[in-house]
């Protein structure tokens, strides 16, 4: 267990390493690529980036550029990803981000951004296809006097930054609660190709791993003590929209349970983030479905709430994204929790052979469908970066049922989230099972191309744009040179460009 409360920082030899954020933030060099903890707002390291932006800052306006590039788990917050793009110090940034400063450092061009399924980050690392990790900057809420650390409130890849690294810096925040220690299942047996062996992991609960990270020691440069919290966003309300698509999901899975294709505890819940999210959450928790499970990479307000209920049994995630309210929740009633969370490496929490084995219901948010079951979740008319792509792919691809939220139309109408095609593809009418909108839900299960459309349409698309998609599909009938999947090439973008040009669709 943890130490006294004098310090977090137990073992003696890192402990002569200790320093200010700002020493710390010397040791890293211009150019480096730097992986940093966190995801989702939780996890990250606090002090060090806003030192080194700090830095950046002073070096640039002296005439030396100054950039790095900077790898996390997810997103972070803004004393980390902010902090970084507000000084332009950051050259390269991945897997996922939803700063709106870099954002627009993105879509002006200004900063590059490689956007991958968070599975594939680790195990990209791994191979070298993305260049030397030089430094790893990880927050944990302890180190124990063997050199063990116990994870803060995200694991994310921190285990592979941790082992990749050249050089480690530890930020040790003492805000985290200690009770976090034994919460954590860090899995040391992936290895490379061809010397894979299956991960042993075959119920939502199993551990499989051990609860701390490990490090080389000589590699630590620099521990620096906090004592900050995580940026908790609070969650808006359910809205009208939001619980009409919770409501038609709910009424799918009784019918799903009606017809024995589903038990009457279904199976492990994916929940990805957002208020559509915890929407359906909130319904589940009202619901008839008991004894569920969740195996996700985000453990959001709706799954807590279900914790506490009893609906939810058991929920294994990568890291927490609480709200104030629920953060608060979560730390006063953490001996609770533990029984019933665990967090593992992204790695694992988003692994195709895992979600597979398991069979989950992955529920997960879009920008736009098209008429054919085409999602686009990462871009807005086709060029510029909202988010990304984060870990719905992972879960689409290999879940039992993958289901794609949205409401009908966006802008206040402005926009229609149904289109004939989307203007960017993320997940393939193959990978798409289910669409909802607070019209209501298309099954596309075993439909053809022209079947698909007919029911995304009548279902999914709001009234006031039915008419032309109906009008889009009879002219595509009669004029593609192709009848499976009729388009008419010189319009199926007309929408975008229309509201480019005009404001509206």
């Amino acid at each position: 267990m943890l130490l006294d409360a004098t310090s977090r920082v137990q073992n003696p030899a890192l402990r002569q390493r200790l320093m200010s954020a700002r020493e710390a933030a010397e040791l890293i060099p211009a150019g480096a690529n730097v992986g940093m903890s966190g995801f989702t707002g939780a996890g990250y390291p606090k002090l060090i980036p806003q030192a080194l932006a700090a830095r950046i800052s002073a070096e640039n306006a002296a005439g030396r550029p100054f950039r790095i590039g900077l790898w996390t788990g997810a997103s972070t917050a803004p004393e980390l990803d902010g902090a970084l793009a507000r000084v332009n110090g950051v050259e390269m940034r991945l897997p996922y981000q939803s700063d709106p400063t870099s954002r627009k450092l993105i879509n002006a061009g200004q900063m590059e951004y490689t956007d991958i399924h968070l599975s594939h980050v680790a195990q990209y690392v791994w191979f070298g296809f993305l260049g030397k990790l030089d430094v790893a900057v990880i927050e944990v809420a302890g180190i124990l006097p063997d050199g063990r650390l116990v994870p803060s409130t995200s694991v994310g890849n921190n285990k592979t930054w941790l082992e990749q690294a050249d050089k480690i810096i530890l930020e040790v925040n003492s805000l985290q609660n200690p009770g976090l220690e034994g919460m954590h299942d860090i899995y040391y047996g992936t290895q490379l190709p061809p010397k894979r062996v299956p991960i042993p992991l075959v119920q939502v609960g199993d551990h499989i791993g051990e609860p701390y990270l490990h490090c080389d020691l000589s590699k630590v440069i620099a521990v620096v003590e906090t004592h900050q919290p995580d940026r908790n966003s609070a969650f808006a309300e359910p809205d009208a929209v939001s619980q009409a698509i919770a409501g038609h999901l709910i009424e799918f899975l009784q019918h799903e349970v009606k017809l024995g294709r589903l038990g009457p505890d279904l199976l492990p819940l994916q929940s990805g983030v957002g208020n559509i999210a915890n929407a359906v959450l909130a319904g589940l928790d009202q619901g008839p479905f008991e004894h569920l499970t969740a195996y996700t990479e985000v453990l959001q307000d709706g799954m807590l709430q279900m914790l506490k209920s009893g609906k939810l049994a058991y929920a294994s995630a990568t890291a927490l994204s609480l709200s104030p309210a629920a953060a608060e929740l979560f730390e006063r009633e953490i001996a609770f929790f533990r029984q019933r969370i665990v967090l593992r490496p992204q790695e694992i929490s988003n692994h195709p052979e895992v979600i597979r084995r398991l069979g989950l219901i992955a529920m997960n948010s879009m920008i736009e469908a098209d008429i054919y079951g085409n999602v686009n979740s990462t871009h807005v008319m086709g060029s510029s970066i909202m988010n990304g792509i984060g870990g719905s792919g992972d879960f689409a691809r290999n879940a039992y049922m993958s289901i794609f939220m949205t409401p009908s139309t966006a802008k206040g109408g402005a926009i229609s989230c149904i289109v004939p095609m989307v203007s960017h593809v993320d997940h393939t009418e193959h990978d798409v099972q289910i669409i909802v909108t607070e019209q209501g839900l298309a099954d596309l299960r075993g439909l053809s191309p022209k079947e698909r459309a007919k029911l995304v349409i009548e279902k999914c698309a709001h009234p006031d744009y039915r008419p032309a998609l109906r009008d889009y599909v009879r002219r595509a009938a009669e004029g593609a040179p192709g009848l499976h999947t009729p388009h008419l090439l010189d319009e199926a973008f007309s929408w975008h460009t229309r509201y480019l040009r005009e404001g509206h669709m």
